[in-house]
């Protein structure tokens, strides 16, 4: 087709792929296809949306002709947003140049985008804006085509070995233009730049230079990584953007107020609010999206570690490197590290406290450590053990140090709220813990911290500078400070530019976080005990249930005492016990802590058991009133870790109807068993006080032991019950519906072999027989279920 015609198609076959920007129109759906599923859609949508495939063919085609096409301001994220609505520019250049104020009787703003920018702003914000679309709970989102594309298309415009692949051309012999360049003096206000006027200025004229031929060979690069950092990255909340805000936007906030409040005589407190709060936006990244982000982030560590090493003559250098080995040189700290870093700070704070935090927290640590993804491989003798971080990783630590240091203390927050019985909740402190005690690590933070800590005053030349922000969002050719190697003022830059001049830093091997780390410890090991108890009694459940068990509730379900950790597994313990026992080996060597505090503190979690040594009261203070939980013990309560032993202490009879049973069964069968035993009292009596196996059978199936030793001893149970509490007969259990049903089961069976009712009953009534005599034999003294 001509161009003209796929010009009028582009934008409604974008949306047709991508679903609109409003999410009615879902398109493809991408993040739901699937290669199991299915696989032809699957395969054609991966062949047509290719990087050399038929749509980026249309894409090049149309970029040749250098067409514009809009994309509206109102669905960029929020903070971008704002901004560009109060005619101040984002920091980033992918807007420079593209902002366009609406026509005539028009309404919003808009950017003009070139093809490829339009089609890959569509294809990284389909992520956002569809995501409240129906996703099945089987569907893995790592193998969706959307997750796949997202990997083709990095590997292919940041490649690790070679070149950017040329993009393919429409006339043979020509070449696709790369688009207007970016002014690198844009006449307006661009907040977290330098700029010689603090006043905004018009967003209108904004002109364009001549194209720097470096930039043609990796333009496509850079707009792409940018779009996806915008895109998937910059939503944060309002709490987060003050920390990380620069002066120049203080001045500008204040500037707003007093612009307000001399126009309309407002509040200036609520001017100041509405200012910042149009930075800002509502955003929940779902689980999906974060491993998105995580897919991003190992991708860039791979692309940098690709750079070629330095040569050793400074002149071969500047003759010999390419624009894209440059661009290897600072994508991270350039374009990723500020709004990664709000990011994860959203992360940490708003996640809720379950499992589907470990997305997040892989996407952490696969940041924190970019020499896994590095291309040498440790030696083959040395695979058993813990890799060594190299020295040559300390630069990248100290410069990231917020990333290891604020955040950790972020997670050691979260994890003294969690419950550590859990599996899952266990595995993740045990893989924070194991990746914070690689050989070598702990100490590069803690150099990092002392060059943050230290003196001023010691470096006379440094007296009288400013720790400013960069413009981390940049364009790669505009104009960039000077290389700094003074690590102190690295490490200080790095820490005053994402949380500001007067932020309080808190050490990480400091005393305040030792001590949240031995809280963790102690945490740790009152999971262990509960872990260990749940075993033992899930150990003797196991052993005490019966061939028969299954025709019955148990003891816990009668008396409504069943607990939801005894559903964990014996399996599942043992992980959890593996998990923290190494988890707190891992702490030891990370902050050197003392054996003999950790031993005292074990004991004094074994000693909080009771007599038995099954279970834990939560912790509580003596009143006069009774028992009274603290916080501790409320928090025990509520994430299961301890709990009162309440059981149904009266008759057995008398409990209220449960949801399982018959309630005119429960009452028939009542009274029944109230006649019998009324009639049958003296009989059962004597037949107890006897001492042969009849009295054994008699004693073991008609009375309660443990009853009868509670009543004995409390006057009140004895009020309580109105009826004889010796020697007895229960018919309650034939009311379940678990026993109506098993009884239906038995006759259907004997019927499919033409055995009659009276005989079902008679082999029923003649098997329960001998199980009875077997289990007096072996199980006297104990009392079994209910029968």
């Amino acid at each position: 087709f001509s161009w003209q015609e796929l010009h009028g198609i582009f934008p409604w076959l974008v949306e047709s792929i991508f679903g609109s920007l409003d999410g009615v129109i879902v398109g493809w759906n991408l993040r739901c296809l699937q290669g199991r599923t299915n696989p032809t859609e699957y395969s054609v949508a991966l062949d047509f949306l290719d990087p050399s495939g038929p749509m980026m063919k249309l894409v090049y085609k149309l970029q040749a002709e250098e067409y514009r096409y809009d994309f509206p301001v109102s669905y960029l994220p929020g903070p971008v947003k704002a901004s560009i609505q109060e005619q101040v520019l984002p920091e980033c250049s992918l807007y420079h140049n593209k902002v366009q104020f609406p026509s005539s009787g028009g309404s919003g703003l808009n950017l003009a985008l070139n093809p490829f920018e339009y089609y890959m702003f569509y294809f990284a914000i389909s992520l956002i804006t569809q995501k409240n679309s129906s996703i099945t709970h089987h569907i893995s989102p790592s193998n969706s085509a959307y997750f796949i594309l997202v990997d083709t298309y990095l590997k292919c415009f940041l490649p690790t070995e070679g070149s950017v692949l040329p993009p393919p051309s429409s006339n043979p012999g020509g070449a696709i233009p790369s688009p207007t360049p970016r002014s690198p003096a844009v006449p307006f206000t661009s907040y977290g730049m330098h700029h010689t006027s603090l006043l905004k200025r018009h967003i209108a004229h904004q002109p364009s230079v001549n194209a720097d031929p470096a930039s043609q060979e990796i333009w496509r690069s850079e707009t792409l990584l940018q779009i996806f950092v915008e895109m998937w990255l910059h939503h944060y909340s309002l709490e987060m953007y003050q920390k990380m805000q620069s002066p120049h936007v203080k001045l500008e906030v204040l500037h707003y107020r007093l612009s307000i409040s001399s126009k309309h005589h407002g509040s200036p407190a609520q001017s100041s609010y509405q200012a910042l709060h149009a930075y800002q936006e509502s955003f929940k990244p779902t689980e999906e999206h974060v491993l998105v982000v995580r897919l991003l982030v190992k991708h860039l560590h791979t692309f940098s570690n690709s750079l070629k090493p330095e040569p050793l003559s400074p002149s071969a250098h500047s003759h010999t490197a390419s624009p894209l080995e440059e661009f290897k040189r600072v994508v991270i700290p350039r374009f990723v590290q500020q709004k990664l870093y709000i990011f994860l700070q959203h992360c940490f704070g708003h996640w809720p406290l379950d499992a589907s935090f470990r997305a997040v927290l892989e996407m952490w640590l696969s940041y924190l450590q970019p020499w896994r993804y590095a291309p040498e491989k440790p030696p083959q003798t040395a695979e058993l053990l813990p890799r060594s971080v190299s020295e040559k990783w300390a630069a990248f630590v100290q410069e990231n140090l917020l990333m290891y240091t604020k955040l950790f203390v972020g997670f050691l927050n979260r994890t003294l709220r969690t419950d550590l019985v859990s599996p899952k909740n266990a595995l993740m402190v045990f893989r924070v813990a194991k990746v914070f005690a690689q050989p070598n690590l702990a100490e590069m933070i803690l150099k990092g911290e002392q060059l943050f800590l230290e003196p001023e005053l010691v470096i006379p030349h440094r007296q009288h500078r400013l720790f400013m922000t960069p413009t981390l969002g940049g364009s790669f050719f505009s104009s960039w400070p000077p290389t700094i190697t003074d690590a102190s003022f690295k490490v200080k830059s790095h820490v005053y530019s994402l949380e500001g001049q007067d932020f309080q830093y808190k050490q990480m091997f400091g005393t305040e976080v030792r001590n949240l780390v031995l809280k963790l410890a102690q945490l740790i090991c009152q999971a262990q005990q509960t872990a260990k108890s749940i075993s033992d009694h899930s150990a003797e459940t196991t052993a005490s249930h019966s061939f028969f068990s299954w025709f019955k509730f148990t003891p816990s379900e009668m008396n409504g005492t069943g607990n939801d950790l005894d559903e964990i597994g014996q399996d599942s313990i043992k992980k959890t016990d593996e998990y923290l026992e190494k988890a707190l080996e891992y702490l030891c060597q990370i902050f050197k802590l003392n054996e003999a505090q950790l031993t005292q503190m074990m004991m004094k979690c074994g000693t909080a058991q009771d007599e038995n040594g099954k279970k834990q009261l939560p912790d509580c203070i003596e009143s006069e009133d009774g028992l009274i939980l603290t916080p501790l013990g409320r928090y025990q309560m509520i994430n299961g870790l301890r709990r009162f032993d309440v059981q149904y202490q009266g008759d057995a009879e008398l409990q209220p109807i449960r949801s399982y049973e018959n309630a005119t069964l429960v009452r028939l069968l009542y009274r029944l068993s109230s006649a019998l035993n009324e009639r049958f009292a003296d009989r059962m009596d004597v037949l107890c006080s006897r001492e042969d196996f009849v009295g054994r059978f008699c004693r073991y199936h008609l009375t309660n032991p443990h009853l009868v030793q509670k009543i004995r001893y409390s006057p009140v149970l004895k009020d309580r019950i109105n009826q004889n509490w010796g020697p007895r007969i229960s018919l309650r259990s034939l009311a379940s519906y678990r026993t109506l049903i098993s009884l239906l089961m038995l006759y259907f069976i004997a019927s499919w072999f033409h055995v009659g009712p009276v005989g079902c009953t008679f082999i029923i009534l003649c098997s329960y027989f001998l199980y009875a005599v077997i289990m007096t034999f072996f199980f006297e003294g104990q009392k079994p279920h209910e029968h």
